[in-house]
Formats: C-alpha cells, structure tokens, sequence
C-alpha cells in the first residue's frame, strides 16, 4: 500500500532537532556515573547540514509529530528509537568485568581530560560545534630542522631498531648543553641526563623508583594531578600542601616545617607553576633547598614552562649543591612544540638518575630513533626561537584575558606559561561557570578545581589556540550574561 504520509514525514524530519542525551551533572563526571540522569536537549550551536542528507541518513527519533499517530502498532513496534552514543556506552560499561581491578587503584581515578576530550568528542560526533579552550596541548609546528631530521631518518633501513634504554648519546649530549646554554647548569650525560617518553612518565617512575608504602609525598594544591595519582599508584600517603594567591602561590615552609615530616619523601613543585602561572625566584630556590636538605626530603621540580612567557627560563638545579636533595623534569612539549611527540628528560645526580633507570627499563624502551634525532635538532635552536613562540603566545593572552573579562573572571598579569588563571567573580564556582559556557555557548574552558580544592574558584583557559578560535569565542559570549 502507498505510503499516503511519506511527503509529511519528509517535511517533518527536514526540521527534526538530532536526539541529545547530556548529563546536567559537574563538569567532568564520567558517562557511568551519569547513566542515571535525566536527559536534556542541549542548546548548544549544531553544525549546519544539508536537510536533504539528514532525512535520508537520520534515524527515527522518540518524537512522533501528531498526525502519525494514527499509524498501526505494530508499525511503531519496528521501528528503532533514537539512542545516543552516550547510552549506547553506558550499557557496554554497565558489563561486568571478568576480574576486578588492583587494589592498586584505588580511588584513582581516570585522567580528567582523558574522559573529558571523550565528551567533547561525542557532543561533536552529536552536531555541536564545540570549541575546546582547556587544555594546553601546542597547535604550533615544530621547529623545521626537527622535522627534516625526521623524515630523513624514517627513510633509514637501520632506524627502526630498538633503542637504548637511557637513550641516544647525541641525544643526551644535547640535552646536557641546552642546559648549561640556557640554564647555567652542567650536566654529566653519560649519567646525569635520562631521556624519557614524555616527562609524564618520569612521574610515575621517580614516584615508583623512590616510594614504598607508607611512605608520604607532598603535592600542590592546585597542581597538576599525575602527582597525587602516581603517589597513589605507588602506595605512598599522598598530603596536599596548600598555595595561594595571597603567597603568590608559592609554598609556606615555615608551616610545613611546624608539620610532622618524618614519613615524607619526596616533595613535588613546579614553577613556573602550572595552573596559576606563578614563578619561582632564584632567591626562593635557594630557600626551598636548604629546607629540604634540613628535612631530608627529595625535591622533584617539574620543569615544562621555563620558556614560555617568561622573562629568562629557570631551573632548580641553578641553585649550588641543589643535586644533593633535588631531581628535575623537563620537556620538549610545549617549548618546542613536540607534545605529540613525547619527548622528555629527567636531570640530576648520577646515583639518583641511575635508580629511576632501574625502573624505566623494566617498563619501556628508547624511543623511536627519528624522534630521538629530530629532538637534537630542536634541542639545537638559538633565542629567535623562543623569542618568536612567545610573539604567538603574546598575541593570544591578550584575547584570552579579553574572554576572562568578558565572563567577569579576574586574572593576574604577570603569569608565565601556556595558560590563564582566572578567580571567578564571588559566588559562583569554576564548575558551574565551566559548564554553563560548554551548555550554552559550547566552549569549554577548564574549571579550576580538577587541580585540587584550592582551584574551585578559579578558571583555567588556555593559549593553544588561533587567534581566529579565539575571536570566535569572543563573538559567541556576546550574549553572555553574569
């Protein structure tokens, strides 16, 4: 029988809205753990489409337009309903697990930006037309020597070997000179620098090389999480130290020193600090190594932002003597713009460097040799470099802080690094003002309390984005009300 309605549906399923399932919960709140909520139709800007496509393609939704109900049962039986890749997942992470988890685990929980970039992916696979602001991962090529080296060497019949554990001699040479030219500080390479797959990882392995259970580690409140999570992993008692604006977000040492530190043996710092920006002064250094020597306690300053929008790149291993108690990690992520690439490096003293090794080599091996090469040839870069990086990133911070003020944020100018911390005005939470934008005006900026209680208030926007992603960000909050 001929479909008398066929032309209504079409005409109906032109204007048809795509079928959203989204979580109203925090900002960040796992598909799982929202599989509960009721659903909402978010009012987030969609990708415009032909019509004609959409009908042909689309599947029916629940919504059936009043004049179809008159068709048969079991014509509405058959046909499917409209479900979202959300629900689809929540069904597959509902299976149970063959075994359990570790007690390893814990209450460690999956990466923040690791389930949120899954998020953002679905609400784009869905139609909206997000635009991320949240996360520091550079958009910049790398510099152009590094990446000839790197097609050069792929072409090689000998370059697909393994590698060695602590990495490529010329490798470690140049990381030993990038050091002393840039940060005054000499390096033994043959056992004094380790190259590593990103300093990410070296997190884990100074935190497994050095902690045993029971054991305590001191991490910044806000900071960056992989600091509670590997001490977490690694059986350690994981105690926040609280930062401040009021400190300019540095530690107090005399409070800490009025605290029982018997158990505690590693301290974790990172200046400049990310997510607030703040530096450390050479003077401070000083004074945090002379406490850790008094304490016992090994420092480990993860060092990724020296370059980026500072005045003079600085290191903790400047300070005299600072090889005695401190460990350095730094990387070619952001300063060079090789994040995907994962090039890392841990730096101190010989027997303290040998013993991450140790662990390192029992979980990896060297990285791939093009990658090692080509970070020779970044490595090798003069001051143009970075003076034409930060030009960039310049350019940027003033469009990010017009953002910040145009959703009432307050911010200080003389923050170093990739990034924007902004206090949110009084009363309202980083959370809530993170999920309002990403609903309503479909950007995500980070809410500042993913580092820790001491960043509820605060919001985190990022420069790794094109001044034109910026503008556009600008333009969409014109109807922003506070």
């Amino acid at each position: 029988m001929k479909d008398t309605h066929a032309a209504e549906r079409k005409d109906d399923c032109k204007d048809a809205k795509p079928c959203v399932s989204i979580s109203e919960r925090e900002v960040g709140d796992t598909i799982a753990e929202s599989q509960d909520a009721k659903p909402y139709v978010s009012p987030l800007p969609h990708k415009k489409s032909h019509p004609e496509k959409e009908c042909k393609d689309a599947k029916p939704c629940v919504s059936t337009p009043t004049h179809e109900k008159s068709h048969s049962r079991a014509e509405r039986k058959d046909a499917k309903p409209c479900v979202s890749t959300s629900v689809k997942e929540q069904k597959q992470a509902s299976a149970p697990m063959i075994i359990p988890s570790s007690d390893r685990l814990g209450s460690t929980k999956e990466y923040y930006f690791s389930r949120k970039l899954r998020e953002i992916a679905q609400l784009r696979e869905q139609g909206h037309q997000v635009i991320n602001l949240g996360i520091g991962s550079p958009d910049l090529p790398p510099p152009a020597a590094a990446i000839e080296q790197m097609i050069g060497t792929v072409q090689r019949d000998d370059a697909h070997a393994y590698q060695s554990y602590s990495g490529r001699p010329e490798l470690r040479q140049a990381i030993a000179k990038w050091y002393n030219r840039y940060f005054g500080v000499s390096l033994d390479p043959a056992n004094e620098v380790l190259p590593l797959i990103g300093s990410k990882e070296g997190i884990m392995h100074i935190s497994m090389a050095f902690l045993n259970p029971g054991d305590e580690v001191l991490v910044p409140d806000p900071g960056y999480p992989t600091y509670r999570a590997a001490g977490e992993l690694a059986g350690a008692h994981v105690r926040s130290y609280q930062l401040s604006d009021e400190r300019s977000w540095l530690p107090d040492l005399d409070a800490l020193s009025k605290t029982d530190l018997s158990k505690v043996k590693i301290m974790w710092v990172n200046y400049p600090h990310m997510p607030t920006g703040a530096q450390a002064s050479l003077e401070w250094f000083i004074e945090l190594v002379d406490w850790a020597r008094e304490h016992s306690i090994l420092l480990v300053n993860d060092n990724p932002y020296a370059f980026i929008l500072t005045e003079r790149p600085l290191s903790l291993l400047s300070v005299p003597s600072a090889k005695d108690v401190a460990l350095e990690l730094n990387s070619l992520s952001k300063s060079h713009n090789l994040a995907g690439w994962r090039v890392g490096m841990l730096l101190g003293r010989a027997d303290l460097v040998q013993t991450v090794l140790r662990f390192k080599s029992n979980m990896d091996s060297g990285s791939f040799l093009g990658i090692q090469l080509a970070a020779v040839e970044a490595l090798r870069q003069g001051p143009i470099w970075y003076e034409r990086l930060n030009a960039k990133y310049t350019q940027r911070r003033i469009l990010a802080r017009q953002i910040m003020d145009t959703i009432g944020c307050t911010y200080k100018n003389e923050q170093a690094g990739l990034f924007v911390w902004s206090r949110c005005p009084k009363g309202i939470d980083g959370y809530s003002l993170s999920d309002r934008l990403l609903r309503a005006h479909g950007l995500f900026i980070t809410p500042g309390g993913i580092f820790g209680p001491a960043g509820n208030d605060y919001l985190r926007i990022s420069l790794c984005s094109s001044l034109e992603v910026l503008e556009e960000s600008l333009d969409r909050l014109s109807s922003f009300k506070s």
